[in-house]
């Protein structure tokens, strides 16, 4: 019992790691999407992102240097991440369920970070631990309890009529894990671990490579493995998953919806689009005829056949 703890959670962070960064490659290089051209386009300077503008408002665009504003996106990103604010204006049902599960992940993530902080200054400043000791049931508590609810919340939305169609058993599954994981983490502390120590001391441990059992026996003992190693597996499965939208919604605001750079000749762009034209079309669609031998760029030069029918 000692030893299990502490490699499930080392397995449990390398797999979120190694997860984490494949999913940004793997999105990385995904072709050039198809411009949406909605505004306003949050990064666009000038103050034009107000009223939807664009840099294409101005005459000879192209000559002039664009103006991109990083705190625009900022402005936009924040909340959005926070507060889910698009869910909250297009479907203010599920953003009851969702809010609260989602700041739940956030503040138990803030306070797992201070736990590994702590750890990481406990020689060189014992005042920073201990004070992180005394925030910790709160952030933690509250984190679990939101996201617990949430998770429950959004289990049952699921079920309910409106979305269940829409439910692949996997969504299901992946919400009751959260609710076992965090249903016993509350557990952990309601019964045995009521300031957090048992876990506090498990991640400083954790941080200096240090394996020491957990102090207690019988329930004691039993609980915060349980409640440790639930966390640990949840860690890694969580980007296993379609859940790994937290990275691909990166790529959702800032390659697709945000992106308005300009294919001027001889650019960046140009070379990419000429790049996905020359992809030879394997569609087997009867009106495309690519048969592998036509390329994008025949497809899209060719003449339309006429409609036989006529």
């Amino acid at each position: 019992m000692t030893v299990l703890p502490y490699a499930v959670a080392y397995v449990g962070i390398l797999v979120f790691i190694i997860a984490v960064i494949a999913r940004f490659i793997m999105w990385s290089r995904m072709p050039m999407h198809v411009r949406w051209e909605l505004y306003p386009v949050a990064h666009e300077g000038g103050g034009r992102a107000k009223y939807g503008g664009s840099y294409l408002e101005e005459s000879e665009w192209w000559k002039k240097p664009r103006q991109v504003s990083l705190w625009g996106e900022i402005k936009v990103m924040v909340p959005e991440i926070m507060f889910l604010v698009a869910l909250k204006e297009h479907n203010s049902k599920l953003w009851t369920r969702s809010f609260p599960f989602h700041f739940g992940l956030y503040l138990v993530g803030t306070a797992t970070a201070l736990m590994i902080f702590g750890g990481v200054v406990a020689g060189i400043a014992p005042q920073i631990t201990d004070l992180i000791g005394r925030v910790l049931p709160f952030l933690g508590v509250a984190g679990l309890v939101l996201g617990l609810l949430g998770a429950i919340g959004l289990f049952l939305r699921r079920r309910g009529r409106e979305l269940k169609d829409y439910t692949a058993p996997a969504d299901l599954l992946n919400l009751i894990f959260f609710v076992i994981a965090f249903g016993c983490a509350l557990a952990t502390f309601f019964l045995v671990d009521r300031d957090f120590a048992l876990v506090y001391f498990f991640v400083q441990n954790l941080v200096t490579f240090q394996i020491v059992a957990l102090p207690g026996s019988g329930l004691a003992a039993i609980l915060p493995v349980l409640s440790i190693v639930l966390l640990a597996l949840l860690t890694a499965y969580i980007p296993l998953t379609h859940m790994s939208h937290f990275v691909g919604k990166y790529f959702a605001y800032h390659s697709i919806r945000w992106n308005d750079e300009p294919n001027l000749k001889g650019g960046s762009q140009e070379k990419t689009i000429q790049g996905l034209l020359n992809q030879p079309v394997t569609w087997a669609a009867p009106h495309i005829k690519g048969e592998g031998k036509k390329t994008w760029l025949d497809i899209a030069i060719e003449d339309m056949p006429e409609d036989e029918s006529k």
